[in-house]
């Protein structure tokens, strides 16, 4: 049970950061070293994890779907520590 949880905590992680990837490289104008500068600038990290967090619906379901729900719990964390982490940038 713990191990079905940790791989949808790491399939959560791991859906954001291709979702923060795939939004930078082809939502945002410029190079991914530039728009990671622009992030930087105007502190929009926040604003940006929310949308990269989206993907995580997607597996949730998924996994919903296929009846495995302690891998849906699992994600589901993952999307909290997202969500904490997106408070925590909007008060620095």
């Amino acid at each position: 049970m713990k191990k079905e949880i940790l791989i949808g905590f790491l399939v959560g992680l791991f859906a954001t950061a291709a979702g923060f990837y795939f939004y930078v490289e082809f939502a945002l104008e410029g190079t991914f070293e530039e728009a990671l500068a622009v992030i930087n600038e105007k502190k929009l990290y926040g604003k940006v994890l929310s949308i990269a967090a989206i993907a995580n619906l997607l597996t949730f379901f998924v996994f919903i779907k296929k009846k495995q729900d302690y891998r849906a719990r699992g994600v589901l964390l993952a999307t909290f520590l997202i969500a904490f982490i997106i408070l925590i940038f909007q008060f620095i």
